[in-house]
């Protein structure tokens, strides 16, 4: 055959070729790199309100960066947030990693519940992708090993157990009762509750189940009245935590009501009404700032309530720092390349608006805090930031 008659398909796979190194390289309007973050939580269902606190604290951080005019390796580069809605369900959950995979993010901040995060984080691992936590707290999420699994928050061996020793330690409970919702977060933080209790010397008086989809809990509720505890502790979130609340006041339940980061919410108070009086709440953040870092903090919720006309939930703050965080990482190994900036990630010392951020080996914060808290006028009031 005629040279000629190579002409044109040669020019084509040319332009194709080309074509696809650009989306390689993410590369768009100049040479700009587009950096694609993925962040996954439940923006909608019972507990959308804080699905959308994390998804704000995501897009806060993003425009911050491109802001700033970040250059990795010397290049320009442009940030973009993926946000997907996995309504806390693990199956969805699921689909929503894939998606990301599939559109080859760069790392993902997420998910917020431990049940969606810890089958979400196979698909990750499986693609290479490193994944920052900003709240969820079971601690089989990091011991799964694998290498880019990452949370920026205390897990739930320090928040329940934390949280069971203060029970019997400083609100002297005598019959501790406990519900959880089946969840791996619900049911990873009241274990640990119960562990801690035991250790404490306290009595165990009653374990009832409920879901995380529940609203009518007046039989668990009547089971656990006839054992009069004087504490009742909850693994679960606000949504569910709310109406029992309301209902333990209906069947004149009087028990000290407490729960872990999942009902430790600004949302809580109106959730629960009238079910709640000032002191009868006690709950736990899995962070916690004091001292200096205090005003970092400050200023964030301030800039949060400007931009979003809304107060801060719980984690939209570690979301924040888990973006920056991950940021920091590709500008330090200068690639947004997840093998390459990896490294980076698992040595990052980076000061954020949630304190000091570095890693264990399993991908843990060090040295994580949590917050202390009970809630008067209907508005959280902080009792101490225990490490």
């Amino acid at each position: 055959m005629k040279m000629s008659s190579f002409k044109m398909p040669l020019t084509a796979v040319a332009i194709a070729a080309v074509a696809l190194t650009l989306v390689a390289c993410g590369k768009k309007d100049g040479g700009v790199q587009v950096i694609k973050i993925g962040h996954v939580g439940p923006t909608s269902g019972a507990i959308a309100h804080l699905g959308k606190d994390n998804e704000n604290g995501a897009k806060m951080a993003i425009e911050e960066l491109n802001a700033a005019g970040i250059k990795i390796g010397d290049k320009p580069v442009k940030f973009e947030l993926l946000a997907e809605d996995d309504a806390a369900d693990p199956k969805q959950g699921t689909a929503a990693a894939q998606k990301l995979v599939d559109a080859k993010v760069n790392g993902v901040i997420g998910h917020l519940n431990s049940g969606t995060t810890i089958p979400a984080s196979q698909l990750y691992n499986a693609a290479g992708i490193p994944q920052i936590s900003p709240s969820a707290t079971n601690p089989k999420y990091t011991r799964q090993g694998y290498a880019g699994a990452f949370r920026v928050v205390a897990d739930d061996v320090h928040l329940g157990g934390t949280l069971g020793k203060y029970a019997v330690e400083t609100l002297k409970g005598k019959s501790i009762a406990v519900i959880d919702d089946r969840t791996a977060y619900g049911q990873g933080v009241a274990e640990e509750f119960e562990k801690a209790v035991k250790a404490a010397g306290g009595n165990l008086v009653g374990h009832e189940f409920t879901t995380d989809k529940a609203s009518d809990f007046n039989a668990i509720l009547t089971t656990l009245k006839g054992k009069k505890p004087d504490i009742i502790f909850f693994g679960g979130m606000d949504a569910v935590a709310g109406p029992m609340l309301k209902q333990m006041k209906q069947l004149g339940i009087n028990a000290k009501f407490m729960g872990g980061d999942g009902i430790c919410t600004a949302e809580l108070a109106k959730l629960a009404a009238e079910g709640m009086s000032d002191e009868n709440v006690y709950c736990a953040e899995a962070g916690g700032v004091e001292g200096e870092q205090k005003a970092g903090m400050d200023k964030f919720r301030a800039d949060f309530k400007t931009k979003y006309n809304a107060e801060v939930q719980v984690y939209a703050p570690y979301v924040y720092d888990a973006v920056k965080v991950m940021a920091q990482a590709m500008v330090t190994a200068g690639s947004a390349d997840p093998a390459k900036y990896l490294p980076a990630l698992k040595s990052i010392n980076y000061k954020g608006v949630t304190g000091n951020i570095a890693f264990d080996e399993k991908g843990d914060i060090k040295n994580g805090a949590l917050t202390l808290f009970t809630y008067k006028g209907g508005k959280r009031e902080q009792i101490a930031v225990v490490r």
